[in-house]
């Protein structure tokens, strides 16, 4: 597979330009309840078409291999937790193919429920990710179809990277982006965009999934095991090796944050900001909010609130 470089980014960016929602950046008062320690800017990924910044992604992906007449007539197959199943049959059905989406049967109902909406052929298997993939895998041999990846793939993260040029154009001076990471392929593009940008990325895993964590510690991609509430978004057991290349340089910085911080950071952002998000986002402001990353004085931080595909009743007190 190739390597992802910055003009792949570039090349996303025209392929998405007028398909997706352009990032709407949001300041936090550090004065106010639940307020930050540093000038922090919110990117509200969460409002992008299907709920979360993996339409980048699919759009890219599916509008590129149309431009090189690769769509076949068995449409895209996809396995996902369910985001990016999302995010690829709302493509598919944009670009007019069909999508058949493979999800562990612990799936959100509410993210199965939207995918139906989008007019895609869902199909729930196994318990985790790894068993929804290898279906996925069986089905794309099978029918021809095109097998896309919720992650680990250069036209993914190159689609996701397209988010960081945005809050880069938009925050004058940004020194930091915070980004949530489960297999990576958000992490992966808004990394190597950052590194163009001369940007540190603050990258962060739940403690009990840390397919990136120990991929550094090993070198080498290798199986983790997933327990984590941000699990549905994050729970990945294995990082791509794309994000392990974008991780091993010192302008990354990496921290593990446990579940109780996730769960009070998603729950401040509705009590003091109205903004329902699943816990994935959560995770990403969790490492400012729990100290696991300690802002110098004077950064300029974007923390992306990557995705609102959650049931937020658990949010109303």
């Amino acid at each position: 597979m190739q390597r992802l470089t910055y003009d792949d980014i570039k090349r996303a960016s025209g392929r998405v330009a007028g398909h997706v929602r352009p990032v709407a950046l949001a300041p936090a008062d550090p004065g106010e309840p639940g307020g930050l320690p540093c000038e922090t800017w919110f990117a509200l990924e969460q409002l992008q078409h299907t709920g979360s910044f993996k339409a980048r992604g699919a759009h890219n992906f599916l509008a590129a291999h149309r431009e090189e007449g690769a769509l076949p007539d068995a449409g895209v197959t996809i396995a996902s937790g369910g985001n990016a199943g999302l995010a690829c049959a709302w493509a598919a059905r944009r670009i007019g193919v069909p999508a058949t989406v493979f999800l562990p049967e612990t799936a959100p109902a509410v993210k199965v429920s939207k995918l139906r909406s989008y007019g895609a052929d869902v199909r729930l298997t196994g318990t985790e990710y790894a068993e929804a993939l290898a279906a996925c895998q069986d089905f794309a041999a099978t029918t021809g179809a095109l097998s896309s990846h919720a992650y680990d793939h250069p036209l993914i993260a190159a689609g996701a990277g397209t988010l960081l040029d945005e809050i880069h154009q938009r925050i004058p001076g940004l020194d930091t982006v915070v980004v949530a990471v489960g297999g990576g392929g958000l992490f992966a593009g808004v990394a190597t965009a950052a590194r163009q940008h001369g940007v540190r990325v603050v990258a962060v895993e739940p403690e009990n999934c840390r397919a990136l964590g120990a991929a550094l510690a090993a070198g080498r991609p290798v199986d983790v095991a997933v327990d984590s509430v941000a699990a549905d978004s994050l729970g990945a057991r294995r990082v791509s090796r794309t994000a392990l290349e974008a991780a091993q340089h010192d302008d990354v910085h990496a921290v593990l944050v446990p579940d109780d911080a996730i769960v009070d950071a998603r729950q401040s952002l509705w009590d003091h900001r109205r903004l329902a998000v699943e816990h994935a986002a959560g995770t990403a402001l969790a490492a400012l909010a729990s100290g696991a990353y300690v802002p110098g004085r004077g950064e300029r931080v974007a923390v992306v609130l990557c995705g609102a595909n959650t049931d937020p009743s658990d949010l109303v007190r």
